[in-house]
């Protein structure tokens, strides 16, 4: 076993292994199974009479109106904090098409939250508000530094163009933008780009960037899955190929559960098995193109055209670009009626956050682009680490 590797199965050990059972039909180096809480209800849901006097729209807003989604998940002070998209009313009756903001939630349980009366993290007269107006902020990923600072990846979008912006804070209140994680400056400044998790080490109830060879990497994309290192979780840099082009890990496979695209889902983490990655999948069909304009693939005949649903991908914990193992089949998917209903009609389990607390795997995640949904793995039902 190499050093890496050693040192992964040390931290993952430490936090969790003694209390995952192994699983006859669940593979070992897979996460969960996750089932859902016996009540079989979102977990954060819109708050149409919330107010928020912005400062850039001059009035007050119904900042979470109309779909609340697609959250990030962090552990703090023996607490599960959820920082969650909320979509306000104004705009057009389309997806993206709404302003978004980032509402923080609170809960002692993993289950039943306390929603913020106003927003914590939206578009402002800063720096980054040419990016991120009137579209906003969307999709977060959250992980903490060694020092305890977060560090939050995101989508900036401003209705024309897209990437990930980054920013940190102390509180997960006060925050502090740094533009697009790519730089706003060289080669990739045009690129349109979305979706990111910073890889992990869980160390007790905490996620905490993890490095590998001296450096930090992060998970990247839609469409096609890149990676990108660092050595500040600030700025980045995508790991190039032969070409001099991002470097493809996942991509589209036909007949599969993301035969129209793979995208990153919550931050990775690094167990003593290699590099976890789930992601999420979206289906082909008669009405649905390939990632990037290019043709579409045969779908996954199991699941209805255009679903979203969540798999896993394994990568060593010596190389994080080198793939080991990929699911060929979701481990969850669209269910509930709350989860196949709503903006996205064609159904979505979109996962976006993930915390291990109270000696169990909470797995948060968005429900057609409308509300959020959890799902646990539980000690005596999750797969041997």
């Amino acid at each position: 076993m190499s050093r890496v590797a050693r040192i992964a199965a040390m931290y993952f050990c430490f936090g969790a292994g003694t209390a995952l059972a192994a699983s006859a039909s669940f593979p070992a180096w897979m996460l969960g199974p996750f089932t859902r809480p016996a009540q079989d209800a979102p977990v954060i849901t819109p708050n149409p009479g919330a107010l928020f006097h912005g400062p850039l729209r001059g009035a007050p807003v119904r900042w979470e109106a109309l779909h609340t989604f697609n959250p990030a998940a962090i552990v703090r002070d023996g607490k599960v904090y959820i920082l969650y998209r909320a979509e306000d009313d104004t705009g057009t009756s389309a997806i993206g098409m709404h302003t978004s903001r980032l509402g923080l939630a609170t809960s002692a349980d993993g289950i039943h939250f306390t929603q913020s009366a106003e927003p914590v993290f939206y578009p402002a007269n800063d720096t980054q508000r040419g990016r991120e107006w009137p579209g906003g902020v969307e999709d977060p990923r959250i992980v903490q530094s060694e020092d305890g600072t977060y560090v939050l990846t995101y989508t900036q979008w401003n209705r024309k163009t897209y990437d990930i912006g980054i920013a940190t804070s102390r509180d997960l209140i006060h925050w502090v933008k740094y533009g697009p994680a790519f730089g706003s400056t060289g080669k990739y400044a045009h690129l349109r780009y979305k979706s990111a998790g910073i890889l992990t080490r869980l160390d007790g109830a905490r996620l905490i960037a993890a490095k590998v060879h001296g450096k930090y990497w992060m998970y990247w994309g839609e469409g096609h899955v890149g990676i990108a290192t660092s050595t500040d979780l600030i700025h980045w840099a995508p790991v190039e190929g032969a070409g001099g082009t991002p470097l493809v890990l996942l991509a589209p496979r036909a007949g599969r559960f993301d035969s129209a695209l793979p995208e990153v889902g919550p931050p990775a983490l690094l167990t003593q098995h290699g590099i976890l990655l789930i992601y999420n999948g979206k289906n082909g069909g008669k009405e649905v193109g390939g990632a990037d304009g290019a043709a579409a693939l045969a779908a996954d005949p199991s699941l209805p055209p255009a679903t979203y649903s969540v798999g896993q991908a394994l990568f060593s914990a010596d190389d994080p670009a080198h793939l080991l193992r990929r699911t060929d089949k979701p481990f969850f998917k669209p269910e509930m009626p709350f989860e196949r209903s709503g903006q996205y009609a064609a159904g979505t389990t979109f996962a976006e956050g993930l915390v291990f607390f109270r000696g169990k795997w909470f797995l948060y995640y968005g429900c057609a682009d409308s509300l959020v949904g959890v799902a646990i793995a539980s000690p005596d039902s999750s797969a041997s680490r």
